[in-house]
């Protein structure tokens, strides 16, 4: 198992391959469309990155319309209320605006991962074994990273928040997303970065992979993986240059629009979404700089966690009883 997951990880790299070029919006967009094609079956989606049965790939101006619907339904639902408790108010145009700050954990923090302690025999045959070794340090590392990012996107809040609905497009969209602001941060780091952020990348693969084959989807399933890629990659370039210093201050949002929110790529923003759009580009352009100022020992070990996207609601004063 070890020489097989050695040969996995020397076979894939997060750096476009050589001869890369990002493709025009109509023919990225296309890869979509076949994309869906090939999960044309129901059950297929429900069973692939997310546990409530979604919807197949629509046109995501539709998708954000019945979210943002679904989400003022629930929200003056009394019946919702008094059963999840209160509610925070979402005030899209003033979140993500405090000033960045390191995500990195606390060290009393109880979401730390740690690697286990061992003395005597035991510490003597892991070390036989390599398990303190650099590489597998690395892979342990790299895998928890991943866990921070999946554990963040699967969470309802982010779609509830940025009104998604929650669908293979979206749900991948919001994965390479974060992906994208990882590798970012890892380049920092220079050549340790880049050789730890090819774990990340080969552990997001192989994962994405399974997610897919577990859905059932086998035929053509090299193929599909391959197309999924080539989005990724595209994605990751023009993360890169919306975000440049020769960028405006509208080319994220733009960018964010095309890969997360709309259906076709040459489509116009949804005025109704652009609340939403905007945020989510605030969200990762502040996300970024926060994962800037996150030490590089925090970033290897996975102890950061990203910041929580839904306003937390203050625990109601309990009044003192009167006296009897």
């Amino acid at each position: 198992a070890a020489i097989n997951h050695l040969s996995i990880l020397l076979t894939h790299r997060f750096s476009p391959p050589a001869g890369f070029q990002a493709q025009p919006e109509k023919q990225a967009m296309s890869r979509w469309r076949a994309v869906a094609s090939r999960l044309s079956a129901p059950h297929l989606l429900s069973r692939a990155f997310s546990k409530p049965p979604p919807l197949l790939p629509q046109p995501l101006s539709r998708t954000f319309s019945k979210a943002a619907a679904s989400a003022a339904a629930t929200s003056h639902s009394p019946s919702a209320a008094s059963s999840a408790g209160p509610r925070p108010e979402v005030r899209l145009n003033s979140m993500f605006l405090s000033k960045p700050s390191s995500l990195a954990l606390p060290p009393d923090s109880p979401l730390r991962a740690e690697d286990p302690h061992y003395e005597g025999i035991k510490r003597l045959m892991l070390t036989l074994l390599l398990f303190y070794s650099k590489q597998s340090k690395s892979i342990r590392g790299a895998n928890a990273v991943y866990h921070r990012i999946t554990s963040h996107v699967d969470k309802p809040d982010i779609y509830e928040v940025f009104q998604l609905e929650k669908t293979f497009k979206t749900t991948f969209s919001l994965l390479v997303l974060h992906m994208w602001l990882v590798l970012r941060r890892l380049k920092e780091e220079g050549k340790d970065g880049v050789k730890f952020g090819q774990y990340i990348y080969e552990t997001y693969n192989h994962d994405v992979e399974l997610r897919v084959s577990k859905a059932g989807v086998n035929l053509l399933l090299t193929k599909w993986m391959k197309e999924l890629e080539k989005i990724f990659y595209g994605n990751i370039v023009k993360y890169d240059t919306a975000i440049s210093p020769e960028a405006s201050q509208d080319d994220l949002v733009n960018v964010i629009w095309r890969n997360v929110y709309a259906d076709e790529g040459s489509e116009p923003m949804d005025a109704a979404a652009t609340p939403a759009v905007q945020a989510l580009a605030r969200y990762t352009r502040r996300e970024a700089t926060c994962l800037s100022l996150t030490d590089k020992e925090a970033l290897f070990s996975g102890n950061f966690k990203f910041t929580t996207v839904l306003p937390t609601v203050p625990s109601p004063v309990k009044q003192p009883s009167p006296a009897q």
